[in-house]
């Protein structure tokens, strides 16, 4: 009988040494995927307007040339090609583009939108709007 205690209890201890790995293992690789999974979406508060007419036919930052009907942005924030949601504040409206095109360095507002866009946050009447931008990460149109 008091041989096979100790060997009873050396079998406990190494099970839970087994068992405490695996829930180690688990863990590292729960907190693998929820790094991969977690981007911070960056989010940004500022004022739009649109471009004038003066610069349909002109070519953009990318060497694209301006196009009203297309929906496309001026931003000096973020990085030429990224796509992004604009939210008018005051209509809760929003509209996907891409920025193509950089604004005079002097110019205070956030974001410079296509007549397009504009258009469909419904501010061309008011001239500039309060908005909302979202990046969006790994957006494909």
């Amino acid at each position: 009988m008091r041989k096979i205690i100790p060997v009873f209890l050396l079998i406990a201890f190494f099970s839970q040494n087994l068992y405490a790995q695996k829930t180690v293992r688990r863990k590292k690789h729960i907190n693998a995927k929820e790094k991969k999974s977690t981007k911070k979406t960056i989010v940004k508060y500022g004022v739009a307007s649109f471009y004038a007419k003066k610069f349909e036919g002109r070519s953009t930052r990318n060497d694209e040339i301006y196009n009203s009907a297309k929906y496309t942005a001026a931003c000096n924030v973020l990085p030429l090609g990224t796509w992004i949601k604009v939210t008018n504040l005051r209509n809760h409206r929003t509209v996907i583009v891409r920025i193509n095109d950089r604004m005079n360095h002097k110019n205070k507002r956030l974001v410079d939108l296509s007549r397009a866009a504009a258009r469909d946050l419904g501010f061309l009447g008011r001239g500039v709007a309060k908005v909302k931008v979202e990046v969006l990460n790994n957006f494909r149109p």
